[in-house]
Order: structure tokens, then sequence, then C-alpha cells
């Protein structure tokens, strides 16, 4: 039986891959801050259905020894590093977390797979925000980074940390440049599921608004649970290399709106207003990725329309605030 440890298992993807991992009868590990043990109901919430099947390891991705113990004790076949600080907006707020988090836990991650288990296959978990302020669309393995973001700055670092232990200390490090991924297990804080919850909420009588920032940006939109898939074929291959998973399309929010306010029977132009405290200081405007690659050496496709996931994502917040209700 394979072990596989995540970090980030407690988010969004890490939910949705320890579910394939347990499927494909993996022993699966997950490092969790200890906060998130003590406050279970909450903070282990999308994982509460398997919680038993799984075994999880308090610790902090700043604390190198910590991170180092962890892989003496499971000894992994299979890591699967996703956990950072993700949220665009806070990190303009907040970099020196953003980076610290991000950079440094990467690099301890690293180095004590390298130490300990320099077998075990590495994933580490890119975004399309490092391509930021793009020359070319779409965008693909050879497009160059420009990150607009202390996000997508750190996650141009981890990148190029996984590739130099790649290169330097022989270890079989993939990354995916995940183009935007999201579920009705996506943070709240998050546009996508600002929105589907905006829209529950406004058909339900709560609210009477939303406020949002710029309407006009264009993101690659796809389910999480499609591209989770993705990141496991990455470490079934031969050899490590690096893909752009995509769905290939690109779409405004405004496209995005117009789907979630339609199908609960509302118009958005009614209820959406700009609010200039949500335009990020260096806007990204647009991308599209090209999956080209992974598609040809791997076989993976994305499976779940556009149209269809923002409907899944309004019909669950639908049926929470419902039951809030």
């Amino acid at each position: 039986m394979k072990k596989a440890l995540i970090t980030g298992i407690t988010g969004q993807d890490g939910s949705y891959l320890a579910e394939l991992l347990l499927n494909k009868e993996y022993e699966v590990h997950g490092i969790v801050r200890r906060a998130a043990i003590e406050d279970s109901n909450h903070r282990l919430s999308r994982i509460k259905h398997i919680e038993d099947s799984i075994e999880l390891h308090p610790g902090s991705l700043e604390a190198y020894p910590t991170i180092f113990n962890i892989f003496q004790e499971v000894k992994p076949d299979e890591c699967y590093h996703l956990a950072s600080q993700s949220f665009v907006f806070e990190s303009f707020k907040d970099p020196f977390t953003t980076f610290n988090t991000n950079i440094y836990g990467t690099l301890h991650v690293l180095e004590a797979l390298k130490r300990v288990t320099p077998n075990c296959r590495f994933y580490f978990a890119g975004t399309s925000e490092m391509f930021g302020n793009i020359k070319e669309s779409p965008q693909n393995e050879k497009t160059p980074f420009h990150p607009r973001s202390p996000y997508g700055i750190s996650k141009n670092t981890g990148f190029d940390l996984t590739r130099n232990y790649r290169e330097g200390h022989n270890i079989f490090g993939a990354s995916g440049i995940l183009f935007n991924h999201e579920s009705p297990r996506r943070g709240l804080e998050f546009v996508t599921r600002k929105i589907t919850d905006g829209v529950a909420k406004i058909k339900h009588g709560l609210e009477s608004e939303l406020r949002l920032g710029n309407l006009d940006a264009k993101r690659d939109w796809g389910f999480a649970k499609d591209y989770v898939e993705a990141m496991w074929m990455m470490l079934q291959a031969e050899e490590p290399s690096d893909y752009v998973v995509s769905s290939g399309r690109s779409h405004s929010i405004r496209d995005f709106l117009d789907i979630a306010f339609n199908h609960v029977g509302l118009e958005f132009r009614d209820y959406v207003k700009v609010d200039p405290k949500f335009l990020r200081p260096a806007e990204v405007h647009t991308l599209q990725g090209d999956s080209s690659k992974i598609k040809t050496e791997l076989g993976w496709e994305p499976k779940t329309e556009f149209g269809d996931l923002i409907k899944m994502m309004v019909d669950h917040d639908m049926e929470r605030v419902k039951k809030e209700l």
C-alpha cells in the first residue's frame, strides 16, 4: 500500500485529493496546524467525513524540525505540497506571512524529503498567478513568468525551488501550474464562492446587494475535483516534469455572474455593485491556459463544463443557506 503525505489536506484541493487517494487504496496522511485539531468541527469540516480513514499530524510549515519529524514518522512514497497562503488580495496586505509560509514552507518540505525519503515523489502546487502580466495567450509551460502579486511571486519561488531540487538533488519533483479551479468547497473569501454565496443570500432575502471589484477580469476556470486527478497523474509519470492544468477557455467575472444569477431567476445587474476597495493594486486582467502537454503526455482532460460548475456551486449554497434559515 502506497503512503501519501498531503500538506493543506483541510483545504478544497486537499480534501478532494484525499478522497481520490483513499479510493485508490493509499494510506493517507495530512499535516495540519494544531489549532485545526483543537477546533475540528470548523477547521476540519471539508474532511470530517473521511477523518477516520486518514491520519493527521499537527505541525507548522514554518517549523522545519516538525516537518522533518513528520517525514521520519510517515516515510511517504508521495508528497503533495498544497498548503499555502493562497488568497491573492490578502497577500498584498500581508506579504510577510505569504512569503514565510509559501517560500520557507516549500523549502522545509523539500529539504525534509531530501534528507529522509529522497525517493519520495513530490508535487508542488503552482498557479496561473505566476504568469501575471502576460505577453502571450494562451499560456503554456514555456510562457515567461511575470507575477503581479506577492502570492504569485512566492509561488514562482516555490516552482524554482522544486525545479532546483529536481535538477540538483535528483528529486522526483513535479509542478502543476493550475489555473483557477473552484468547487462548493472553495473558501468564502474567494470571488467565485463569494458570488454563489451572495446569490443564495439575495435569493433567500438575506442580502440586497453584492459588492465586488473588477468585473472585467478574465480567468480560466475548472472544477477542483477534476484538477486533483491531474496532480496524481503527474506523480505516476515515468519522469518528473511541469504541467499547465486548465480548461483552455477564459471567462470574465461578468460571465460568471450572469450564469450564477440566471440560475435562480435573477439579473445580476440589479444587485452587483463595484466597490473600489476590492480592486487589486496590480491587476492580472486575462489568464487562459494551454494544457496540451498534460493531455498528450498523461491523458488528462477536464470533465466539468464552466456553466455546470457554477450551477453546482449555486445549488450547494442555496441548500446551505436554506438549512441555516
